[in-house]
């Protein structure tokens, strides 16, 4: 292992916000409240909200509550029942000064308290490939220069398409194991059967098929770095070994006798809430804890739609030939505004690459529709312009995964799990490409 990048960056500032507290007032969680200082406030019954309601009239994503210079932010999260503001049922709005507001049966007081708290931001608007100019992007820019030279582990907390791929492999470059490898193992793309194979390799003869020794990921990433995406996704069988190889630094291959000691910095991801998990009996709290020396929550594209002109500007000019903002149509900057991005930052690359293609059309699910039926095929050829080999194939891969999920959960009639049976691969599979296409995770 050899000493990483010295290039340097700007500073940290601290970066004062004030202190919030939302506090039911009336219903059945009367008395429950959250603080937060500059960060928003997630509400409703779902385990992953930061204030969980027990109220049935509440939906399981309710609202959300965002502390800004203008008040605190409104906004109702595709609920049932609404937000009520003075008999008035608010979508979104900024509401300045302490208030109180109904949802469902339930009333909330949003106070205002004279306490402020610092966070660390930093000036640029990038780490790595990870670009975003918003405060929350910043502040994690600035936990990410700290994180990044240590050897600590870190696991990452996002939706699918928020790019923890890329924060992963960012804090890798700018570590001193840079020059070691970085080696990723997908925990959900990989079958239960084979997953302690790949993760700590086997001898030959080990088992029925093991022709010859297998040299796992954890070997591989030696003096680099693992990430270990879709970590939620590990059987639960399993977590005990890799918490053991956690804590002991040491791997022992399936049929191998000795333990072979391996020097390797671990991030994990996930796109589920692990504290929930937890609760479900899914993920074991100890290794939650092993992996959470640091722990890192991606938001997601929703809720930092400031950074959509830079990630936009910078999606153009990655297209051959280059292009400019000027180029995109004011009807594509107002749908691409309107749009929720249930796919984040992976949706938005995408839909500026089809504007190469159907420029009038660019969102495909959530604005646009799910089904594929009556969908003219797409022109490579638009006027005098080719679409460039790579773009159309990467758009040709997108919508064939697309339509081929729509035609085998319409046989299924939406059940994942014999949709999965129909396709031939895994439950968590088939849930990892539904959330890809912003389909959600079915039943």
């Amino acid at each position: 292992m050899t000493d990483g990048p010295t290039r340097a960056r700007p500073l940290p500032t601290v970066v004062r916000y004030a202190k919030v507290r939302v506090t039911v007032t009336r219903g059945p969680d009367v008395g429950l409240s959250f603080e937060t200082a500059g960060l928003p406030i997630h509400i409703g019954t779902a385990p992953e909200n930061d204030l969980v309601l027990t109220d049935d009239t509440v939906s399981r994503r309710h609202a959300e509550f965002e502390p800004t210079p203008l008040g605190m932010r409104l906004r109702d999260v595709a609920s049932t029942n609404g937000i009520m503001l003075g008999g008035v049922r608010i979508r979104d709005a900024f509401v300045p000064g302490d208030v109180q507001v109904a949802l469902g049966e339930t009333w909330i007081a949003v106070n205002w308290l004279q306490e402020t708290v610092g966070r660390m931001q930093v000036s640029v608007d990038r780490f790595g490939d990870v670009l975003g100019q918003s405060p929350r992007m910043r502040e994690m820019f600035a936990d990410l220069d700290r994180i990044a030279p240590t050897d600590v582990t870190l696991l990452l907390e996002g939706e699918t398409g928020t790019g923890k791929d890329l924060i992963a492999e960012a804090v890798h470059a700018e570590s001193p194991r840079a020059s070691g490898p970085f080696v990723v193992f997908d925990c959900g793309a990989v079958a239960p059967t084979v997953i302690e194979s790949e993760l700590f390799g086997h001898e030959r003869g080990a088992f029925t098929g093991a022709q010859s020794q297998h040299v796992g990921v954890f070997e591989q990433a030696d003096r680099g770095t693992l990430f270990l995406d879709e970590i939620g996704e590990l059987p639960l069988e399993l977590q005990p070994k890799l918490l053991r190889v956690l804590e002991k630094r040491e791997i022992r291959r399936i049929g191998g006798r000795a333990p072979i000691s391996v020097d390797v910095r671990i991030i994990a991801a996930t796109n589920r809430n692990l504290r929930s998990e937890i609760q479900r009996g899914n993920f074991r709290q100890d290794l939650f804890f092993r992996l959470a020396e640091t722990h890192l929550v991606v938001p997601p594209l929703r809720d930092r739609m400031e950074d959509l002109d830079q990630l936009v500007e910078h999606f153009l000019s990655l297209e051959r030939p280059p292009k400019q903002l000027s180029d995109v149509p004011p009807s594509v900057w107002e749908m691409f505004r309107a749009h929720r991005w249930p796919g984040n930052v992976r949706e938005l690359r995408n839909a500026v690459q089809r504007l190469t293609i159907t420029p009038e059309r660019p969102i495909q699910g959530g604005v646009m529709e799910h089904s594929s039926v009556g969908r003219p095929a797409p022109s490579w050829v638009v006027g005098d312009r080719v679409v460039p080999l790579r773009v159309a194939r990467r758009q040709a891969g997108d919508d064939f995964e697309r339509e081929y999920l729509e035609q085998v959960l319409g046989r299924s009639d939406g059940n994942v799990t014999r949709a999965a049976a129909l396709a031939e691969v895994s439950r968590q599979m088939m849930q990892k490409l539904m959330r890809k296409h912003g389909m959600g995770e079915g039943r």
